[in-house]
């Protein structure tokens, strides 16, 4: 069994599948419209009504996934919670409630999963690009790909939810407003759309509930067969506006609970058909959640994009391969020898080889603190398949592998990893430590003992005497460690 929970910021979403014969099954699905972006103010901070509104439904999802094991659930908040002032102390509340751990995909990230769930539900044979765009409380997500795979990938900070509130605060509708909305939004659209006019595409595919809605209500109207048009949509904006307030609006089949933002979704939708040239778009059943599940199915089938994110940033980089392979190798030997004293599992163990195989990629930028730089670019980049947190545990880690420890990179990560990511620092810095050299020979009779928060590193007396410089990093590493909680000692056999 799979579950795959969406935290989007107009609704929670929930699927539960079940894998079976490398296909999904889904076996249940639970959606509940919580609209954290309606809570949330310009400074980040969320409306207590809000925040217990999301906690409360979280509870619910969590009752009904109470029995499948952790490794098996994967819940990704969007939007709303990346614009939070203090994200944190809203996901201790969250992940309390799910009885699961929650992280936070940053906007291409959640692009890259929305066109994963849409292209495993609409599959092509010939293998023609397409667009997929997928419209949500807080922001819009627009790619383009070929099978499988996105080419271009752009998150908007654009929603039905806050294009409703910017525009129509006060729930008026008016003309003015509408062309003024249009201007700005197709504005955030402009910046990408020459690029993606120039790629092209054959069919456009539209998913999330505010472009299911639309479609839903152009056929309802008999504008269409269910596919999108900008005749349809001008038709269906003029509608619209007849109204004259958010609160008068009535559609047929719209839901009650879709129609205070169903005016915003509208805008958006419009200023993208104008700025980027859609002829028709089509809906799709499928979305982000279905692209969670869909990725973690194929984590476990050994398809991971994490893997060929690392691949590129050592080709981009210049990584010395070489290097990176040797301290990669006793890095996790190291691990195999502390793994079950120090309770770590196979995804600390995917971590810890990450990290030893970037873990000169600072270098590039300069010798003179490349740890640092090395942190700040895993930090920042845009790394498919990487949650914000994946990749500041990274970061943290890297940072951490010479010199004074950084207790604040520490101190920023969520609570449930930090003891670990303390106990892979240690493993990555004795690792680079006995490979300081660069040279390509075995390290003789290298044994780990970890007894609680205390190692022992075995190492041959013999040959740690030919190498004054690393017997020195040694002699020095406990006054640097001080940061970590963890006491090394080293002795010659």
């Amino acid at each position: 069994m799979l579950a795959a929970i969406d935290l989007g910021s107009n609704s929670f979403h929930m699927v539960v599948a079940q894998q079976q014969l490398g296909q999904l099954r889904i076996v249940d699905r639970l959606r509940e419209m919580v609209r954290m972006a309606e809570g949330l103010d310009a400074k980040g901070k969320l409306d207590r009504k809000v925040e217990d509104r999301a906690i409360a439904c979280l509870e619910r999802f969590g009752q009904r996934i109470r029995g499948i094991p952790a490794v098996h659930v994967r819940a990704l908040a969007t939007n709303s919670v990346r614009a939070l002032a203090e994200p944190q102390s809203f996901l201790v509340r969250a992940e309390a409630a799910l009885g699961h751990a929650i992280e936070v995909v940053a906007g291409r990230e959640e692009a890259r999963l929305v066109y994963l769930g849409v292209a495993q539900a609409n599959p092509t044979r010939d293998g023609s690009l397409r667009m997929v765009m997928d419209i949500g409380g807080g922001s819009t997500e627009t790619i383009i790909g070929r099978g499988l795979d996105p080419i271009e990938r752009e998150s908007l900070q654009v929603g039905c939810v806050t294009t409703t509130r910017r525009f129509f605060s006060d729930g008026k509708l008016t003309r003015k407003r509408w062309r003024q909305g249009l201007i700005e939004v197709a504005a955030e659209f402009q910046q990408f759309a020459l690029t993606y006019r120039q790629l092209g595409w054959s069919e456009a595919i539209g998913s999330s509930g505010t472009i299911k809605a639309i479609g839903k209500v152009c056929k309802e109207m008999k504008l269409t067969n269910g596919e999108i048009t900008p005749v349809a949509l001008w038709t269906l904006r003029e509608h619209v506006l007849s109204f004259g307030s958010v609160d008068e609006i009535e559609l047929p089949d719209l839901n009650e609970d879709r129609k205070p933002v169903i005016a915003g979704g509208i805008l958006v939708l419009e200023a993208a058909f104008s700025a980027l040239g859609i002829r028709e778009m089509r809906v799709s059943k499928d979305a982000m959640r279905e692209g969670i599940l869909y990725d973690m199915a194929g984590r476990f089938g050994g398809v991971d994009p994490r893997e060929s994110s690392i691949d590129a940033l050592m080709l981009r980089y210049g990584v010395d391969t070489a290097q990176a392979s040797r301290v990669d190798k006793t890095a996790r030997s190291l691990f195999k020898q502390v793994a079950k004293t120090w309770k770590l599992d196979s995804d600390d163990m995917a971590r810890l080889s990450w990290a030893a195989r970037v873990h000169e990629l600072g270098l590039a930028i300069a010798h003179s603190q490349y740890q640092v730089h090395g942190a700040y670019v895993l930090q920042n980049s845009d790394m498919a398949g990487f949650t914000f947190q994946e990749q500041q545990q990274l970061a943290c880690i890297v940072r951490n592998q010479r010199r004074s420890i950084s207790r604040s990179s520490l101190a920023a990560l969520p609570d449930r990893v930090r003891p670990s990511t303390r106990r892979l620092v240690m493993l990555l810095r004795i690792a680079v430590l006995l490979h300081r050299s660069h040279e390509d020979e075995r390290i003789k009779r290298k044994r780990l003992i970890a007894r609680g928060n205390s190692l022992t590193l075995e190492l041959n007396e013999r040959w740690l005497d030919a190498r004054p410089l690393l017997r020195t990093d040694l002699e020095s590493a406990p006054e640097e460690l001080k940061g970590l909680g963890i006491k090394l000692t080293i002795r010659l056999v």
